[in-house]
């Protein structure tokens, strides 16, 4: 099985400290924040990933290599020219990414997430990990009723930025920078998206004040 990491936004809310820096590679706990990422998806069994870029993406590709370095091979989907948003990053990275169902993780996430708990294989097009909601982000994305991810009954919950997808997804696509939510959506109305509600640690670490939070509560243990 194979992953992507998204890693191509501007990250305008973590300014200024994007301004320099892609927010990738900002540190959590003295290491960039994609490099935890990367350990995880290793420890899950993952070891083929895809890594996309846009803004000051050369800082990423410099540090990680081809991920030799952490055990795992990291090939590059190039957005230098216009980052192409969730739905047509992973859609110009298929080629890349082979013909199974794929992990997709956002960049901005802090998790202690098991990978190895990721489904192998799909009765949809696509498994999506949710939790609860955050303070910054109280009404949620989507439902979780049972097993199924729908958009208007049972527990609302919010979008982890951890999902598998199959390819079958982005049939018919015609577009090259979209957002993801409006394919979710369609597979959604159709049952198509199954989903499990996770308990444990998750961060999203879009601001300077909760990248300061997080340190700090990993630093003080």
């Amino acid at each position: 099985m194979r992953a992507m990491i998204l890693a191509a936004g501007r990250g305008e809310r973590m300014r200024p400290l994007t301004d320099t820096v892609p927010k990738p590679l900002l540190e959590v706990a003295g290491k960039p924040l994609i490099v935890h990422t990367i350990e995880r998806l290793k420890q899950g069994g993952i070891s083929e990933i895809v890594v996309n870029f846009a803004h000051l993406g050369r800082q990423i590709v410099d540090q990680l290599g081809d991920g030799s370095q952490f055990g795992v091979s990291i090939t590059y989907s190039d957005e230098s020219n216009g980052a192409l948003e969730t739905g047509g990053g992973i859609f110009n990275a298929l080629r890349l990414l082979g013909a199974e169902p794929f992990v997709v993780i956002n960049s901005d996430v802090w998790t202690d997430f098991p990978i190895a708990q990721l489904p192998r294989s799909l009765s949809g097009l696509a498994h999506l990990v949710l939790v609860e909601n955050p303070g910054h982000h109280q009404s949620g994305d989507f439902f979780l009723d049972g097993t199924l991810v729908n958009l208007d009954h049972g527990q609302r919950l919010t979008f982890s930025g951890i999902g598998v997808y199959s390819p079958r997804l982005f049939e018919g696509v015609t577009e090259k920078c979209f957002s993801l939510v409006p394919l979710l959506h369609k597979a959604m109305i159709n049952h198509q998206v199954t989903g499990q509600h996770y308990n444990g640690v998750w961060v999203d670490v879009g601001t300077p004040e909760r990248l300061s939070s997080l340190n700090q509560a990993l630093l003080g243990g």
